[in-house]
């Protein structure tokens, strides 16, 4: 399951912008090139999951609201490319800020972790099998 999708993006950033940034024929065509969103999202998509593994397993059975925006904010950036000006981003930047604190459990999506990882005991424990050689055992020879 996408956590977005190119009518997403649209609804975000606008249908202008997104025609800006993804009309890459030469020359132009005029037209958003959905090929090009689709890629940028699956790139998001892939980064997004990259952090959720830590602590959700994947894929999840639903998408939270805050994956949508995170998913649309990172696949504008990744379509700005080397082009991206400040506020594109600073949100990138604030995007992957977020994912780090779901990634150590900080910020909660609202759906159910993953089974926490069994820890050992905080003390060291032994076992020993029982003994070969007694006093009374070796008083027999």
């Amino acid at each position: 399951m996408a956590y977005a999708t190119q009518a997403d993006m649209e609804e975000r950033f606008g249908a202008g912008e997104l025609l800006k940034i993804t009309d890459r024929s030469n020359p132009p065509t005029g037209a958003i090139d959905a090929a090009v969103v689709t890629r940028a999202l699956s790139d998001a998509e892939a980064e997004i999951n990259g952090y959720l593994a830590a602590r959700y397993t994947l894929p999840l059975s639903s998408t939270p609201a805050v994956l949508k925006r995170l998913c649309c904010v990172i696949a504008r950036y990744y379509l700005y490319d080397d082009w991206a000006n400040e506020q594109v981003r600073a949100q990138f930047e604030d995007a992957t800020k977020v994912l780090k604190l779901i990634a150590e459990g900080k910020v909660l999506l609202g759906t159910e972790p993953a089974a926490a990882p069994e820890t050992r005991a905080s003390k060291p424990q032994f076992t020993t099998s029982d003994r070969v050689f007694s006093r009374g055992s070796l008083e027999e020879f």
